[in-house]
């Protein structure tokens, strides 16, 4: 596939794309969520004992691991949200902020890297920096 092809592909991915998906993580939204991605989604995390953190293929999965996520950090949220399109890659970095079971916060700044197909997320491939947790105050 050309590079032209992948670019009209992926003409419906835009800055403004990537905001409602960032939304729907805030808004803890799996439907809406879920609607950002393809059938055939990978989602790498941002910890986890591969090269790639842990590896979710498939809807099901995907969807599945997103959903822990907020199980995980029920308050979880990212802020500051900055976001830009090339071809069939997209990236987004914000600042990750949620409280661990033990009461600690997170805040540290993250980096999602998108590869687009078909005018949707085919793979989010999370990076964030290893911050020691903060106390609550």
């Amino acid at each position: 596939m050309s590079t032209q092809t992948k670019e009209m592909l992926n003409d419906q991915v835009s800055v403004e794309f990537l905001q409602a998906f960032s939304a729907a993580w805030n808004n803890h939204d799996i439907d809406a969520l879920m609607s950002f991605v393809t059938d055939d989604c990978v989602f790498h995390t941002a910890a986890g004992p591969e090269v790639f953190g842990s590896t979710f293929s498939g809807r099901d999965a995907v969807r599945e691991s997103f959903q822990q996520v907020w199980k995980n950090f029920p308050d979880a949220a990212w802020l500051d949200g900055d976001h830009f399109v090339s071809g069939d890659r997209a990236i987004s970095e914000s600042t990750f902020c949620a409280t661990k079971p033990d009461g600690s916060r997170i805040e540290a700044r993250m980096v999602d890297v998108f590869t687009l197909k078909d005018g949707k997320i085919q793979v989010k491939n999370a990076f964030r920096k290893d911050r020691p947790s903060q106390l609550s105050e």
